[in-house]
């Protein structure tokens, strides 16, 4: 496998555990609690999937050939408090996810040193692809954050609970 086809592979596999980190903490929380937000108004997890829907149908529509900041998006009315059931959430969630993983599912080896734009700025194919492993981790991290506040005793862990590291290890290496 060429070290392009190995940094696409890698790429979409990292970015698939985040949306299987916010999957896990979707199943946690009613669509009442999406809308809560902590003091100091900062965003919800509903703001914060509207944001990433929005950015991820902007960059990835049309992702060889067009500006990655497209002329319809609305970047302001993404942080807008609006009504929105959780099923509506889920599913501004999925289009986005899959818009984004359809577009780098079809890229070969040879588009990475391609120039693609966003907002007039030229990126490397991938560089525009290394922005959003960063940038979604990045509010997929404040997604689990909000969620682990509004279940606290309740939470279902993500990962290795607290206290349970080397029972962990222990499972996996064996005894």
């Amino acid at each position: 496998m060429s070290l392009g086809n190995l940094y696409l592979e890698s790429a979409q596999k990292r970015l698939l555990y985040y949306k299987t980190l916010g999957d896990k903490t979707f199943e946690q929380l009613n669509g009442e609690q999406l809308h809560w937000q902590p003091a100091g108004a900062p965003n919800s997890i509903y703001l914060i999937v509207k944001h990433i829907h929005g950015n991820m149908l902007s960059r990835w529509t049309d992702f060889l050939t067009t500006d990655g900041e497209k002329p319809g998006r609305d970047r302001d009315a993404e942080f807008v408090e609006t009504s929105a059931t959780k099923e509506e959430i889920l599913a501004m969630w999925t289009a986005g996810w899959d818009c984004m993983i359809q577009a780098i599912s079809s890229l070969t080896a040879d588009d990475l040193e391609k120039t693609v734009y966003i907002r007039k700025e030229p990126h490397a194919v991938l560089d525009a692809i290394n922005r959003q492993v960063s940038h979604i981790p990045y509010h997929v991290g404040q997604i689990v954050y909000i969620g682990k506040m509004i279940r606290g005793d309740n939470w279902e862990s993500l990962s290795i609970p607290k206290g349970q590291s080397q029972q962990y290890n222990q499972e996996k290496f064996g005894k």
